[in-house]
């Protein structure tokens, strides 16, 4: 074709259509028909790809999850070590860079690994891959593909894909290296799915960027995100609250709270500069300054603390700032009921009682003299009065004099009841969150996994909270004590409403209020009567075991109509 003709069908083509070189596409790993790749794209290809940098196909498949994975929440403490039988276990997660995702344990035995080799559906990593460092991703992402530390105890699942740097030292720069807009930016060029595989990543252009700032900037970002992972008592390392750190205290909890706040805007703010100079360095090294901008949003600062990231959709700032209020007050409810029944302590950071049985003579060999001590007996009611000395508000309220201090109580109670309601009810109180909100958020929290059981008859007119840990197999026979003495209290109550409604000396309004409330009260009556004769009292003759390392799906649908019911429980997993 000569000159004049490929001048006269260039023009004819207008301006959707490219001519390139065949040679320009191979410059391209695997070469992509990528038409609109620019002459600084192509030569970043040019320098070669990440596959010699990298060793790929590190990750395990069980072939049955149910039986082989749980959430290290729910197995003992003790159970969790590089050695077993329970072992780290990355599986994917939410859009979240630099560190955390870690929820998830594998068990970890010669049982259990002969079975992963031997299993036609299971798959296991090589062996040389067991004990390094690397770098996991999701496998399935939302388009924005985010990368994270995998250390040297972790076993990666097939939806959290990982790679080793051939050179462990270069792992902080390689890290930083795709956590950059530049990893995401060359992608695009290698696939157009939203599942990033292996191979995917390491065919982008080798990292040629050297500055000491990469490694740097990348170990204050893990830093700071690990931290942030670990504020929040779904993690592993989680230690206290950071309310309660003494570098955020105030007199008021309002107080704390706003220093808390102000604090966390200085870490989103510091991880973002991080990353633009991360961003920066990578632009000015491949020439790509007229095809990215350094800039990241903050809806893309993946920090927990971030109610950008956290909530995202089109809020304002006020209803971001009320969310995170919200749910920052309902992490200080659950950090109490954690102290109420052991698991935590405000005397000691950390776990406290998180292995199956314990009792409260663990509890205090490690706390000996309490300030606010654990529950004796592993139940705590959960109901619409005073009716107990160890009802969860109670508790609470005790809670907050000793943690925040006597002086300020009122307030302090009047700002977390303020943050609670979210939907602007009137005269919302404490007790009302407890009743209607406290379980689901708790189930929401630990991913339909809940290590504290409610026992709740059908129409929630008796709850009761126990932790899964400390159960034990007459904890049910406790349970139904709580029971029937609270019958006990409410036919009392019911006789002096009955007598009231009957009373010369009353009003007539009094009068009807106490019929209604008396007939309430019977209704109620036969609801507990019905639960206690089939449901509790044949439970509590069984004396039922169960065994952490079963799980808390196996072990919550052993009690079935005793316990709160969570919707989707009982579905099938996905191997």
């Amino acid at each position: 074709m000569s000159e004049n003709q490929i001048s006269s069908r260039k023009q004819g083509m207008g301006k959707y259509f490219f001519l390139a070189s065949t040679e320009d596409f191979r410059k391209i790993s695997g070469s992509p028909l990528a038409y609109d790749a620019s002459d600084a794209v192509r030569a970043a290809f040019a320098h070669g790809s990440l596959e010699n940098d990298f060793i790929c196909d590190g990750y395990l498949k069980t072939g049955n999850n149910s039986l082989f994975i749980r959430f290290h929440w729910e197995v003992n403490k003790t159970s969790r070590s590089i050695k077993g039988p329970w072992r780290d276990h990355p599986k994917g997660g939410d859009y979240r860079r630099w560190a955390g995702n870690k929820e998830c344990v594998v068990r970890w035995t010669e049982e259990s690994i002969t079975h992963y080799k031997k299993d036609k559906i299971a798959r296991i990593l090589d062996k040389k891959y067991w004990d390094l460092s690397g770098i996991s991703w999701s496998a399935i992402s939302s388009g924005h593909p985010s990368f994270r530390i995998l250390d040297k105890q972790d076993i990666a699942n097939n939806a959290a894909l990982c790679i080793f740097p051939k050179t462990q030292s270069d792992l902080n720069r390689q890290l930083g290296y795709l956590n950059s807009k530049l990893c995401e930016f060359f992608l695009k060029f290698r696939t157009q799915t939203l599942n990033f595989l292996s191979g995917d990543i390491t065919s982008i252009p080798k990292n040629i960027e050297n500055s000491p700032h990469i490694p740097s900037n990348t170990k204050q970002c893990l830093s700071i995100s690990q931290d942030d992972w670990d504020s929040y008592e779904t993690s592993w390392d989680f230690i206290h609250l950071p309310l309660l750190d003494p570098v955020h205290r105030q007199p008021t909890l309002k107080a704390t709270y706003q220093k808390l706040r102000a604090h966390w805007r200085e870490i989103t703010l510091e991880i973002q500069r991080l990353e633009q100079e991360n961003n920066r360095i990578f632009i000015d090294a491949y020439g790509l300054q007229d095809e990215l901008t350094p800039d990241v949003p903050l809806n893309e600062i993946t920090l927990t603390c971030n109610p950008h990231y956290r909530y995202g959709g089109d809020r304002s700032e006020e209803e971001l700032e009320a969310m995170l209020l919200a749910d920052t007050m309902r992490e200080l409810v659950s950090y109490a009921a954690g102290c109420m029944l052991g698991r935590y302590s405000l005397d000691k950071p950390g776990l406290i009682l998180a292995n199956q049985g314990e009792t409260l003579a663990d509890y205090l060999a490690q706390v000996p003299q309490p300030s606010f001590p654990a529950d004796d007996d592993n139940v705590i009611p959960v109901l619409d009065g005073d009716w107990f000395a160890d009802d969860i508000t109670l508790r609470f309220r005790q809670f907050l004099r000793v943690a925040f201090g006597e002086e300020h109580y009122e307030d302090n109670l009047a700002f977390i009841e303020q943050a609670l309601n979210v939907k602007g009810k009137r005269n919302y109180s404490l007790r009302d969150y407890f009743l209607s909100e406290f379980y689901a958020d708790h189930v929401k929290r630990y991913k339909k996994r809940p290590i504290y059981w409610l026992f709740s008859s059908p129409k929630g007119s008796f709850n009761a909270l126990i932790y899964m840990h400390r159960y034990r197999s007459d904890t049910v026979s406790v349970v139904l004590k709580y029971l029937r003495d609270y019958r006990e209290k409410l036919v009392t109550e019911k006789e002096r409403q009955a007598s009231a409604s009957i009373n010369p000396a009353t009003s007539q309004g009094d009068k009807t209020r106490a019929l209604k409330e008396a007939d309430r009260l019977a209704k109620v009556l036969a609801e507990l009567e019905d639960y206690e004769r089939d449901v509790l009292y044949p439970l509590a003759t069984e004396q039922k075991a169960i065994d952490l390392d079963d799980g808390v799906k196996v072990n919550y649908l052993k009690f079935g109509a005793a316990l709160k019911k969570i919707t989707g429980l009982d579905a099938k997993e996905e191997d």
